[in-house]
């Protein structure tokens, strides 16, 4: 397992930006998937993007595609979920996600990952 610590989250207008980080630990970052979620009060957790060991493919969720980019940088061991344009249907605990993986499978269900960061709050204003 790895151990993920997210950073970035908080407070914003709609039609702004976030940069929110997961720093990692404890895995060669290399060796590693990424995956970003988040869950708003009453709903489940659900899959924003996905970034593969080698940053060379990702995948979002419609709800984000063309607003999100999804990135990492391995000498760093830290992934990075860019955020523009929000709206308040945004506002969410997000969280990032690892799990042992390459360069081909993607993977956007949580059962998938084994290590989990603690989550940080967004919260989009109208």
């Amino acid at each position: 397992q790895e151990q993920l610590v997210e950073s970035g989250g908080g407070l914003v207008q709609a039609g702004g930006s976030l940069r929110l980080s997961c720093a990692a630990s404890g895995r060669t970052f290399g060796n590693s998937v990424m995956g970003w979620f988040r869950q708003a009060p009453g709903k489940e957790r659900e899959f924003v993007a996905y970034i593969s060991s080698n940053g060379g493919r990702t995948y979002y969720a419609d709800s984000v595609k063309g607003r999100f980019t999804i990135s990492r940088d391995n000498a760093k061991n830290t992934s990075y979920l860019q955020m523009n344009s929000l709206k308040p249907e945004d506002t969410a605990v997000y969280y990032c996600a690892s799990r042992r993986g390459g360069t081909i499978a993607i993977f956007t269900t949580a059962r998938a990952y084994d290590s989990w960061g603690q989550g940080t709050q967004v919260t989009v204003s109208s």
